[in-house]
């Protein structure tokens, strides 16, 4: 197996934990259809809104909970809000597309659980890091994948574009990995015998292991990563101000706090 990439961006808070999926067109909080100009001076503006986008579909980080998105990226974004002086808004989107919607400007900010890739800088400007991901395999039971280097020569279902499909992709080539919308699905795919394995965050597969019955989680880790707020390159104020914000955060203790609230060390 190739040598698998290990990323690391800033120094981070460290928390027992990473890629993500889900529904699209939901949303949290007050709508919002702005254009990639309104967006922009919404966020640079005081008192005015801030457009968070994310994937609801990826627990602990973000997930619904009585028709509202909740988890650690929406609190972490709650609170660097509110340092802001700003109103939050949670718009709920395929992970596919926030890049794009970044760019374009119809959302100020993404957290979704979002790993920094020399790709992504391409197209975005991001945080400081404010978590840190692991990638981990889930396997049926019985499976005879007992570590990442058996992998070679099995299907492996990723959600598609996380770091995980990503990783994958390069490790054991394209045609060895297939790509599913949400993570559920992939593990849908899983418990159906149509993959052998599934990489991805070892938060929500925590949370599908349990769901699941037959499913386990290998000891062996497959990558470890950063967590950041992907901006607009357009938006240098934004980034600034949000970069501002995380390490007063994690000064004050929130960070910790928030975490804490969802992930037992």
């Amino acid at each position: 197996m190739k040598k698998l990439v290990v990323l690391a961006i800033s120094a981070i808070m460290c928390l027992a934990l990473a890629a993500c999926g889900g529904s699209s067109g939901g949303s949290s909080g007050s709508s919002s259809n702005s254009s990639a100009s309104s967006a922009s001076s919404s966020a640079t503006s005081e008192g005015g809104k801030l457009v968070m986008g994310t994937n609801a579909a990826f627990p602990p980080y973000e997930f619904y909970e009585n028709n509202e998105i909740v988890g650690i990226d929406a609190e972490i974004a709650k609170a660097i809000a509110e340092k802001l002086g700003m109103e939050l808004t949670i718009e709920d989107m395929d992970f596919t597309s926030l890049v794009t919607a970044v760019q374009t400007g119809k959302i100020d900010m993404c957290l979704a659980g979002m790993t920094v890739t020399p790709d992504r800088e391409k197209n975005v400007n991001f945080s400081e890091s404010y978590a840190t991901g692991v990638q981990v395999i889930i396997v049926t039971e019985d499976s005879d994948i007992a570590s990442p280097d058996d992998l070679e020569g099995h299907q492996i279902g990723a959600q598609e574009n996380t770091t995980g499909h990503i990783y994958c992709s390069d490790d054991y080539g394209e045609d060895s990995v297939t790509a599913y919308t949400t993570g559920a699905n992939a593990v849908e795919a899983l418990k159906t015998g149509k993959v052998d394995a599934v990489v991805i965050d070892n938060e929500p597969a925590k949370a599908f292991v349990e769901a699941n019955e037959g499913l386990k989680i290998l000891d062996t880790e497959y990558a470890i990563e950063d967590y950041a707020i992907a901006i607009s390159k357009e938006n240098d104020e934004l980034l600034e101000k949000v970069n501002n914000a995380i390490k007063e955060l994690k000064e004050d203790g929130t960070l910790d706090e928030i975490v804490s609230k969802y992930i037992n060390s």
